[in-house]
């Protein structure tokens, strides 16, 4: 196990492209640190970095508090597991996982140890004599991952290792994955563009944008307290609603909006900034926001019309535009039992408690412990509802 640190990171190509911008980041001893972002991020060719196969432009890069810019891969102590398998075929399993050990001058009952003990820890001991021909692909990248773990490597590099995988067994091998981090407690990195695999295998993630890191943090904390609009709109499926709003008081610890269909919502946030007049962003996630019949008059309520439903068995997925969205806003509900229709008129109620608030640059602003109130509302029936709407 190691600690892996990283100064000031900067990777710039003879072309004058500087797709890693000074990243400073620690990664602790023992810890699953995964990296996303969309392509193009820079987070694979900084793990490119890490493993020694692409050179530092300038910046420290620290395994234990010793300096590896220059030290070759060999000898960093890494080992990498691609997106692509890249397995002998002539070979068998065995012979595939302890090739590495076998090149380094082991003795062969040493090497057969090894890859015994690695097929027991993935479970593929009694597939040690087959060749990669006659394996599934989740078998296969368990014999790559077997063959990075024979080497005992202070610090294991993941370069999105299941997106060849179909769905189903990329779901087996992230319970596999996490089992095995568990069990051997070496410090991980993985690289993915899936938000899914962040959320579930790692301690912390690290969202890339445009060769910097726009936020560090557990996945649940990234999740209820992005830093901006680009990590509230990365992680999370369905994507976090917005909804535009404009800021018309400000004082310590609160901040009043007007929403587009003329609510007015007391939030208890710093103003961080924002000033009377200033246009804001309201971001709420489906699952946070309470769908309710149009009729009546509901306070703090967002008003639209159902344009989509999607019915996924476990939960339903419903669409609906409002007047200020910048897109079809979606609730998430339980079940598949809906007591509304395509076209019907609806109320959107977000559960103020939870709400994000982003200024006009796109950052957080900062919240306070206590419910927002709504302190005024126009009547349903005088809010405008655009008057087509298709199904998609």
């Amino acid at each position: 196990m190691a600690k892996l640190t990283l100064r000031n990171i900067v990777k710039t190509y003879d072309t004058g492209a500087c797709v890693i911008q000074g990243v400073d980041l620690e990664v602790e001893d023992g810890e699953f640190m995964v990296f996303i972002g969309a392509s193009g991020c820079g987070k694979s060719t900084l793990l490119r970095m890490i493993a020694g196969l692409e050179d530092i432009t300038s910046g420290d890069m620290l395994i234990d508090g010793a300096r590896i810019n220059d030290v070759p891969p060999a000898d960093r102590g890494i080992a990498m597991v691609f997106q692509s398998y890249a397995l002998y075929p002539h070979m068998t399993v065995a012979q595939n996982m302890g090739y590495a050990l076998k090149l380094a001058g082991g003795k062969s009952a040493d090497v057969r140890a090894a890859v015994g003990r690695a097929a027991e820890v993935l479970q593929i001991s009694h597939l040690l004599d087959r060749k990669p021909k006659a394996l599934s692909g989740g078998q296969r990248q368990r014999v790559a991952i077997g063959r990075a773990i024979v080497r005992k490597p202070r610090v294991f590099l993941f370069d999105e290792p299941l997106s060849n995988l179909d769905a189903s067994l990329r779901v087996q091998m992230r319970t596999e994955l996490s089992r095995l981090h568990k069990e051997l407690g070496t410090t991980m990195v993985y690289v993915t563009h899936d938000q899914t695999e962040a959320m579930t295998l790692g301690d912390r993630i690290a969202v890339f944008n445009g060769g910097r890191i726009e936020q560090v943090g557990a996945p649940m904390a990234l999740y209820a307290q992005p830093a901006n609009r680009l990590v509230a709109g990365f992680l999370g499926s369905p994507k976090m609603n917005m909804v535009a709003a404009t800021v018309t008081h400000v004082a310590q610890g609160e901040l009043r909006l007007k929403l587009p269909d003329g609510a007015l919502l007391v939030l208890p946030r710093q103003p961080g900034g924002a000033r009377v007049g200033d246009t804001a962003s309201l971001g709420f996630r489906p699952d946070q926001v309470s769908l309710l019949s149009a009729a009546g008059h509901h306070d703090g309520a967002l008003t639209g019309r159902i344009d989509l439903i999607e019915r996924l068995g476990d939960a339903t997925l419903v669409h609906v535009h409002c007047a200020g969205a910048e897109t079809a806003l979606i609730v998430s509900l339980p079940g598949h039992e809906l007591p509304h229709q395509l076209g019907d008129h609806v109320a959107l109620a977000p559960d103020v408690h939870r709400v994000c608030l982003f200024d006009v640059d796109g950052r957080a602003i900062d919240s306070l412990p206590g419910p927002a109130s709504v302190i005024e509302k126009t009547s349903l029936s005088a809010v405008p509802v655009a008057p087509e709407f298709s199904v998609q």
